[in-house]
């Protein structure tokens, strides 16, 4: 497993990867014990750079995404959220066809083992609020405030 960590105007980000592709993304309050970077980790960090400088609104990286189908499904629903929009749970409950499964859509969210690329700080409340986000409320405004302040009509 390769690591690096990547200064973010809102924290520290540690990216951890295989050979091939991105497995995880999280803000840490951790220091960087051993950074061990390979190519694709330092492709993740520079794409991640153009995205906090509003350089980058779509992602090129692979991702091995691990966790349930129900899991994957929603991840992928939520990965299709264009940049500079946000979209409701019940919203993404709907678009995979399970409308009943709010909370599940919910839980599946707060696990998302990929911050920023899988964007699931663009997911917000029925009535707007700014409901949940597993790395705290504050950075999930940061992130939506900063994509509005890039974000072409």
């Amino acid at each position: 497993m390769y690591q690096s960590y990547y200064k973010s105007p809102i924290g520290e980000i540690k990216i951890e990867a295989n050979e091939k592709q991105i497995v995880a993304i999280e803000f840490t309050d951790c220091k960087p014990i051993v950074d061990k970077p390979n190519e694709i980790t330092k492709s993740c960090e520079k794409q991640l750079e153009e995205y906090f400088l509003g350089k980058r609104k779509i992602f090129d990286v692979f991702l091995n995404l691990v966790g349930t189908e129900f899991q994957k499904k929603v991840w992928n629903e939520v990965y299709k959220i264009p940049y500079g929009k946000t979209v409701s749970y019940k919203e993404i409950a709907k678009n995979i066809e399970n409308e009943k499964a709010i909370r599940a859509v919910g839980t599946a969210i707060a696990k998302n083992p990929v911050a920023i690329i899988v964007p699931c700080h663009r997911v917000i409340g029925s009535n707007g609020s700014m409901t949940g986000y597993a790395y705290g409320i504050d950075k999930k405004v940061a992130l939506l405030k900063l994509e509005k302040s890039h974000f072409e009509v």
